[in-house]
């Protein structure tokens, strides 16, 4: 199957703009790219760009695909089967958006990738964590003080609760096991589990090595969910290749983590998205949550800047999921506000994010030979990055060569 996209502006970060090109798509591969006529099949697909920019589709590098607000009186109440249909909305959301491929921290499992890879639902594609290590009484563990469990476990999904070298040992294997593509680890408190503070690390330095130790002799990196100055610290002592969050980062740690090339994955979105809407009324752990995201709001976007200065290396994710998806891009404003141009940012979420999860040969830019992978958008985002922010103004979505969305 061949598809012509005619009269389109090529924008890829790191580059001069090419413009009135055309781009021949051959099955999920993009053949030729020419500011001369293509040569194509009689039954060619033709769209006409007009004169619009054509991007490659983005990736985020944080977020939930299958969560809605990681309620657990939700995980009480709904059926198992509802958890999961929940990916059906929420892929499409993501999609819609101009994000094409997704690291998902968690829960999505194997059977979610397949069924995506199939094509059996629209959604980005998905390098998956299934569940993250997490510490008995730290960030995640979900058992309730009335002795309830909510963690949601069903056959061929481990729990992630884990303490000791042993034990994260044998978890980091069971994750393996399940199908993950990289090991995610709760390294601090956060602001949705109740009694754990953002301040504080989790997991000791010697339990952190064992896990990055495994992992990474089977080739799958380790990424931190981690607010606390402490647990950032630990996590880089003991090799991790990303922080997410990193709220309390400061200028000696970013040029640590510079020098050791560990990414940061800020989602500022997330914070501010949640303190300017709040919890649902019927949350009874909202005051806790709201006071914690308070003092995290202060702190987050000023501390991100020091390390982007510092010469950390910023990826673009949401932590969509925790708030409403489809949203996604709205991380590029942020992401300029501490400072990247409007160039950086875009980069941090298409080919900068190819490159950390190891794609960087098939996606990330708008390439020969790279699969096909594109958004069409109206109007230039290198003069005006919030174009990205606005749903309406990704055109279409194309997707291995197909398009999923046509506005």
């Amino acid at each position: 199957m061949e598809t012509l996209i005619k009269n389109v502006n090529i924008l890829n970060p790191n580059e001069e703009i090419q413009t009135s090109c055309n781009v021949l798509i051959e099955d999920k591969h993009i053949k030729q790219i020419s500011r001369k006529k293509v040569s194509t099949k009689n039954n060619v697909k033709i769209i006409d760009g007009q004169d619009n920019y054509l991007m490659p589709g983005f990736i985020d590098c944080h977020a939930h695909i299958m969560a809605n607000g990681f309620h657990k009186e939700e995980n009480m109440a709904n059926p198992l089967a509802l958890h999961f249909y929940n990916a059906i909305k929420h892929g499409k959301q993501t999609v819609d958006a101009g994000v094409t491929t997704i690291k998902d921290c968690g829960p999505a499992d194997i059977g979610v990738k397949i069924a995506q890879k199939k094509g059996l639902f629209i959604s980005p594609k998905m390098e998956i964590s299934v569940t993250p290590l997490v510490s008995t009484g730290g960030h995640f563990d979900l058992f309730l003080p009335s002795g309830f469990d909510m963690e949601i476990v069903y056959p061929g999904f481990p729990k992630g609760r884990c303490d000791g070298p042993l034990e994260v040992l044998k978890k980091t294997r069971e994750i393996k096991r399940a199908g993950a593509d990289f090991i995610k680890v709760m390294a601090s408190g956060g602001v949705l589990t109740t009694n754990t503070s953002p301040d504080y690390p989790q997991f000791n330095v010697e339990e952190l090595k064992t896990i990055v130790e495994e992992a990474h002799v089977n080739d799958l990196k380790v990424s931190a969910h981690c607010h606390s100055l402490k647990g950032i610290n630990n996590c880089v002592d003991a090799g991790f290749d990303s922080i997410e969050h990193g709220t309390f980062i400061d200028k000696k740690t970013s040029h640590k983590m510079a020098e050791n090339n560990v990414k940061l994955v800020p989602t500022m979105l997330v914070h501010d998205f949640l303190y300017h809407s709040g919890f649902p009324a019927w949350d009874n752990y909202a005051a806790e949550k709201t006071a914690k995201l308070k003092e995290i709001v202060k702190v987050h976007k000023e501390n991100i800047s020091v390390a982007y200065e510092e010469g950390v290396d910023l990826l673009m994710g949401t932590d969509s999921g925790v708030i409403a998806h489809g949203h996604n891009l709205e991380e590029l404003i942020h992401l300029t506000d501490i400072g990247m141009s409007n160039d950086e940012a875009i980069a941090s979420g298409t080919i900068n994010a190819a490159e950390f999860i190891g794609k960087k040969d098939s996606l990330g830019s708008v390439s020969e030979n790279k699969i096909a992978d594109l958004i069409l958008v109206n109007g230039n985002p290198l003069d005006d990055v919030s174009i990205l922010a606005d749903n309406d103004n990704i055109l279409k979505v194309i997707q291995n060569g197909c398009l999923v969305k046509n506005i």
